[in-house]
């Protein structure tokens, strides 16, 4: 474990000043991704039917704290602002589906722009690492291959790890996407099917 640490430090210490934003993205990126694979995740588990959401809406009762799921979410959600006029109530559903599906997408966004930022961090650190490399040759010449390493070096490892960052988290962009959009269809089918017990 000392040895991967020991590793790891030269490896960003090789990389040079750009590294320090490009693991600040990619620590951020990564907690945004994890609170919504985590949130997400809730909203599968200990899930209520649509027919028993049908059922708490008819007696107006409200589901059990164990069930923290979609389903549950959006029927407690509904019965805070319910007014039992029966078109205000399919307003006032409709807008609780709105509000719930608007909320799955939150963070997508910003877990793109960075997935995306980590290249463009990385080709910075190229730039920076071949202005270097000619530094070094307009002061030694070719002559001094050791001081030229140094700046390449600096050009490689930003551009791998900007990559490294990227790829990942544009795959895990793509996959939260899709299962916000499939949580949205299922939502607005629950939505639609509740409205024939208000």
């Amino acid at each position: 474990m000392i040895k991967f640490l020991h590793m790891m430090t030269d490896y960003i210490r090789s990389g040079g000043v750009i590294m320090i934003p490009l693991l600040l993205v990619s620590f951020c990126m990564w907690v945004l991704i994890i609170n919504r694979i985590m949130f997400m995740h809730t909203l599968y588990i200990k899930n209520i039917s649509r027919k028993q959401a049908g059922e708490f809406i008819k007696n107006n009762t409200w589901p059990d704290e164990k069930y923290q799921g979609a389903n549950s979410r959006l029927i407690r959600e509904f019965l805070l602002y319910r007014s039992f006029d029966r078109t205000l109530d399919n307003y006032i559903l409709d807008e609780t589906v709105l509000k719930f599906t608007a909320s799955l997408d939150k963070y997508l966004s910003i877990i793109t722009v960075l997935s995306a930022v980590a290249p463009l961090l990385g080709l910075l650190g190229t730039v920076v690492g071949m202005m270097v490399t000619f530094d070094v040759i307009t002061v030694f010449g070719t002559g001094n291959a050791r001081a030229m390493a140094g700046g390449i070096s600096v050009a490689l490892i930003t551009t791998q790890t900007g990559l490294m960052v990227s790829i990942p988290g544009l795959y895990m962009s793509g996959w939260l996407r899709r299962r916000a959009q499939n949580l949205k269809n299922r939502i607005s089918a629950t939505g639609i099917y509740l409205k024939r017990y208000l």
